[in-house]
């Protein structure tokens, strides 16, 4: 999932140091822990070296009524500067004051605020607030805004607020959700119902690649009803998924969402259309080489049609002699020659003879 969970971090770096995604897409190519321990200290640097005037003005909002407090915040100060006080002042007092601004100015200020404080501001927010200041956000398409603060919110929120977000919506917010482990949760609370809309519109609204992030954020047994629910789609849809990835070259995200589906839904979507194109699935092979996937793509192949596993089988034996070293050690390391096998012997006598002369293959070999 590093592809596209490097793409998340870069795109709210960006929303965070006031640039263009364009210009810091170079970071999607590194690995995703470092770029998102670089937009926390970037955070951590932005908003701890806050001019010193900002903590006279805190101090000197402690002193004034609720109500003046967010006439000055509104009128004086604009979202920008608000947000930066509310990070200076105590949670409570923020929310105080929150209380008393309009969703639309509390909107924008999020945007702004250090999110390293939203957790004690949210908690002492009225959910009639919350829910009015979300709806705003995601009126003004502001999702990773939203993606800050869902992690955040209390279930009495977040089910008056779920039902309000059309599909599209729930999808970009939860692939920059800055709180993952929070995800699972949420999908519990949409219910099957909700989540199979949200997966067709995944197809409908060009969405799949979040999807497949939102899927990937998810644990153990609701991964697997995830990918049934997917597979359960109708033929178009998926074979919009398989094309989406071979486009985007997002197999590692893919294939371990495949690899959980029951041995009939494997077999439908083997079936595909887009699976029996040979640009596909020689774009499907080299990604398997790239990201090492063997386990989740093998089986994968084993219900390919004859046809298309034929086209598997030249497009692995096409590999340089590097990538076929690379696949022989991913597979010995995984003890998984019993599916590589039937794939050799539909390989010519050349191929066949390459992947022989290797030293991983030499030590399987009978006698």
């Amino acid at each position: 999932m590093d592809t596209l969970r490097s793409r998340a971090e870069t795109l709210k770096l960006a929303r965070l140091l006031d640039v263009e995604p364009r210009q810091l897409a170079f970071l999607e190519e590194l690995p995703v822990a470092d770029v998102r321990a670089f937009r926390e200290r970037s955070a951590a640097s932005l908003f701890d070296d806050a001019p010193e005037m900002l903590d006279r003005i805190a101090a000197l909002t402690k002193l004034l009524p609720v109500g003046v407090a967010a006439g000055i915040a509104q009128k004086a100060l604009g979202p920008r500067l608000a947000a930066a006080l509310a990070g200076r002042l105590e949670p409570a007092r923020a929310a105080d004051i929150i209380d008393r601004l309009p969703a639309d100015f509390t909107a924008r200020c999020c945007h702004h605020v250090d999110p390293r404080r939203i957790a004690a501001i949210m908690g002492r927010l009225d959910d009639d607030i919350v829910v009015r200041i979300a709806l705003v956000l995601a009126d003004r398409g502001d999702h990773l805004t939203m993606g800050r603060f869902v992690g955040h919110l209390r279930d009495s929120a977040l089910l008056r607020i779920l039902p309000r977000l059309d599909d599209a919506t729930v999808l970009r917010t939860g692939f920059v959700i800055d709180h993952p482990e929070r995800l699972g949760h949420i999908v519990e609370l949409m219910g099957e119902e909700r989540i199979s809309s949200v997966i067709a519109s995944a197809a409908e609204d060009g969405l799949w690649p979040e999807a497949m992030a939102v899927a990937g954020m998810v644990e153990g047994e609701q991964r697997a009803w995830i990918a049934s629910l997917t597979a359960a789609q109708p033929e178009a849809r998926l074979d919009s998924l398989v094309r989406t990835t071979a486009e985007q070259d997002l197999w590692e995200s893919l294939l371990p969402i495949v690899a959980l589906l029951s041995e009939n839904e494997l077999r439908a979507v083997a079936a595909l259309p887009a699976l029996r194109d040979p640009s596909v699935l020689g774009g499907l092979v080299r990604g398997v080489v790239a990201t090492g996937v063997w386990a989740e793509f093998l089986p994968t192949v084993g219900a390919l049609p004859p046809t298309a596993r034929r086209v598997v089988a030249n497009s692995v034996g096409a590999l340089s002699d590097t990538q076929l070293d690379v696949l022989a050690r991913g597979v010995d390391k995984e003890d998984l020659w019993e599916l590589v096998l039937p794939l050799v012997e539909l390989m010519d006598d050349t191929a066949k003879q390459r992947l022989f002369e290797l030293p991983a293959f030499q030590e399987r070999l009978p006698g």
